[in-house]
């Protein structure tokens, strides 16, 4: 074969390959854990009813575990009986495809099993279930190659367990063990040796994850615990920085960057932040105000704006930069979860299951079709809601309310 018409060739086949992958989310908050899609043709508006639903798998287990999409499998956890499991599902039926014993099962008041989406790299899937249990697993088979308690780290369970969702970085797996032993942890992704842990870096586990992200030519693991904003360098573990945070019972939603700015925001009355980067010192105050008091349904940056809910206020637009609230909607839709993709809000009432179809825009609140999701499950907690967030990914939206996982057809026509 001709050198060069064969380096084209495969050149056109990597382009492919990448092009039909595009889609995939391989992790909380998709490909680089900011909740936005990047996939177009998505339907503008839905039919009375909603989108077609394509099926419902019944035995995800109970939890609030999230999922992620990779190569046509979905990966999550879930209760069944008194054991979380790992468990993947073909995206294309809704078939189950393997399930794996990971850990026992975490109960709470609020409903039982996982909380963590799982993190899918290189063949390998990695897991944190609610007790803390960090495993990883062959994505092919769901054979666990190693697994890690938090408490062998010094770690202590939070209250409503352990919610993180870990990061792959580079060679390393990162997670929150919090405690004295040191708030954040490096294994080695391949066979679970302790890397680092930040001995300088004390602070107990809460419920965010953590962000990587690149200032002045620097890659810095971003995490956020009841007190402190912390930035740390990866390779080491040494701390680059810190900004405190007056948080209240539980601190939630992950970081969002961009451009040298960190956001932040939580519930119970807190408020949000914005922070300014800078070389070899901490950071500066942007603002603190309460425009957005999000307790755990996320919030995603579009452009200049900021979406999400705020407690109090409902559905809000924030100014990225200036923290002005651009406007607000305190009756077209309940507190909820949300996620983004061509152009969209995707927005979930967590009391009623109620998705709506909004634009990402600082215009207001434009809507174009809702549905509700069905069927709902009837095993969860009276304490309960419809906690988990919404997934996008190559063309399909996925739902879930407990054991109940199902997948939505989004794509234009």
């Amino acid at each position: 074969m001709n050198k060069l018409f064969a380096c084209g060739w495969v050149s056109a086949l990597l382009i492919l390959t990448s092009a039909a992958s595009a889609g995939d989310w391989p992790q909380w908050r998709g490909p680089d854990r900011t909740d936005l899609s990047t996939e177009t043709g998505l339907l503008k508006s839905w039919p009375e009813g909603g989108p077609k639903q394509l099926w419902v798998f019944k035995d995800a287990g109970l939890g609030y575990s999230g999922v992620a999409v990779v190569e046509g499998i979905i990966y999550t956890m879930g209760v069944r009986a008194e054991e979380e499991f790992l468990i993947a599902i073909s995206a294309e039926d809704g078939t189950e495809k393997w399930a794996t014993s990971m850990a026992g099962r975490l109960e709470n008041k609020w409903g039982d099993g996982p909380r963590g989406t799982p993190t899918v790299q290189d063949g390998m899937v990695y897991a944190m279930g609610g007790t803390g249990v960090l495993v990883c697993a062959e994505a092919g088979t769901g054979r666990i190659v190693w697994k890690k308690e938090m408490s062998d780290f010094g770690g202590k369970r939070p209250g409503w367990g352990f919610c993180e969702s870990v990061l792959v970085d580079g060679d390393k797996v990162v997670c929150t063990p919090g405690g004295d032993q040191g708030a954040i942890l490096a294994l080695d992704k391949k066979t679970g040796d302790t890397l680092w842990q930040t001995a300088d870096f004390k602070d107990g586990a809460q419920y965010a994850s953590i962000l990587p992200i690149q200032f002045a030519g620097q890659q810095q693991l971003v995490q956020l615990t009841m007190k402190t904003l912390v930035g740390v360098n990866p390779e080491t573990g040494a701390i680059l920085w810190k900004s405190e945070w007056p948080g209240q019972t539980a601190v939630i939603p992950t970081p969002i960057y961009k451009d040298g700015y960190v956001y932040i925001t939580s519930g119970y009355g807190v408020g949000c932040k914005l922070v300014k980067l800078a070389e070899g010192a901490d950071p500066t105050d942007v603002y603190v105000n309460k425009v957005m008091k999000n307790h755990h349904g996320g919030v995603v940056l579009v452009g200049d704006h900021l979406y999400g809910y705020s407690d109090g206020v409902g559905w809000i637009c924030q100014d990225f930069l200036t923290g002005e609230m651009v406007w607000n909607d305190r009756d077209a839709l309940g507190k909820g979860a949300v996620t983004y993709a061509d152009g969209k809000l995707y927005l979930l009432d967590e009391r009623d299951g109620t998705v709506a179809l909004v634009d990402a825009s600082p215009e207001g609140w434009k809507e174009h079709g809702r549905f509700v999701l069905n069927p709902q499950t009837e095993q969860r907690s009276p304490s309960g809601r419809i906690w988990t967030h919404p997934v996008i990914s190559n063309g399909r939206l996925y739902l879930r309310d407990q054991e109940l996982l199902m997948s939505y057809d989004i794509q234009g026509q």
